[in-house]
C-alpha cells in the first residue's frame, strides 16, 4: 500500500480518536487490519526522515484533528508537505552519496575485487562454470540488495524465487556486472548511485544518491 504525502496527512488527521498514545496489541483480524494502516502510514512517513520531536508533532496533529481542534488547516499545507518531503529526500541523498564514496572505496579493497571504469565494484563470491551472458541476454538470477547501512531493500526470495529479466532492461550496474558472471557463479555488485537510481531514488525503499550492494547468483541464461 502506497500513500502520497497528502494522503498520509489526511489519514493522520482522521485515523485516531484516542486522546493520547496508548500501547495496544492487535488481536482480532479487524484490529490487525487497523494496525496495518498504521504500518502503512509509518512506511510513507520514512521519506520525511522525522526527528523524535517532529514525530511528537505528528502525533499531536492526529490527536488534535481527531478532537476537532486542529491548529493547522490541511488544505493550506498540501504544497508545503510536498516541498518538505522533497527537501528531506534531497538532504538524505546528499548524505548518502558521501557515505557511499567511503563504502565503494572500502569494497574495492576486498580480496578479488575489481573496480571498473564506470565505478562499479565487482567482488567474486563463487566462480561459475557455464557461459556468460551478453547485454542482450535474458537471465534468471537469485539476488539480494542492501543499502550501505545493511538494510535489505529487495530480494528475489521476497518474490517467491528467482527473477528473470533482460539485461538491457535493468539498472546499468546490473547490465554491466551480470555479464561478468558465468552460469552457476555468484558475485557482489557494489553500485555507485550513478549506475543505480541516481538522484531520483526508487520508491520509498531507495533514497536519492544511494550506493547499492547486491549479491547476485546467475542461475541460467534463458533461451
Amino acid at each position: 500500500m502506497r500513500l502520497t504525502a497528502a494522503a498520509v496527512a489526511a489519514v493522520l488527521a482522521t485515523a485516531c480518536s484516542a486522546p493520547a498514545p496508548v500501547k495496544v496489541t492487535p488481536k482480532t483480524d479487524d484490529e490487525k487490519t487497523i494496525y496495518a494502516v498504521g504500518v502503512a502510514i509509518q512506511k510513507s512517513l520514512e521519506a520525511f526522515n522525522l526527528t523524535p520531536a517532529e514525530v511528537e508533532l505528528v502525533l499531536a496533529g492526529v490527536r488534535d484533528a481527531a478532537a476537532g481542534k486542529a491548529e493547522v488547516k490541511l488544505e493550506e499545507k498540501q504544497a508545503a508537505i510536498q516541498q518538505l518531503v522533497m527537501a528531506r529526500r534531497a538532504a538524505q541523498g546528499a548524505a548518502l552519496a558521501k557515505q557511499g564514496e567511503g563504502y565503494l572505496e572500502k569494497a574495492a579493497k576486498e580480496p578479488g575485487a575489481v573496480k571498473t571504469a564506470s565505478g562499479l565494484v565487482f567482488i567474486p563470491v563463487k566462480e561459475g562454470s557455464g557461459a556468460s551472458p551478453t547485454a542482450a541476454s535474458k537471465v534468471k538470477v537469485n539476488y539480494e540488495g542492501k543499502l550501505v547501512d545493511g538494510k535489505v531493500f529487495d530480494a528475489s526470495a521476497r518474490h517467491g524465487g528467482p527473477a528473470t529479466f533482460p539485461l538491457n532492461g535493468v539498472i546499468p550496474c546490473w547490465t554491466e556486472g551480470v555479464q561478468k558472471l558465468k552460469v552457476g557463479g555468484k558475485a557482489r555488485l557494489v553500485c555507485p548511485s550513478a549506475l543505480a537510481y541516481g538522484d531520483r531514488g526508487a520508491g520509498g525503499e531507495i533514497p536519492p544518491g544511494a550506493t547499492l550492494d547486491f549479491e547476485i547468483e546467475l542461475l541460467e541464461i534463458v533461451k
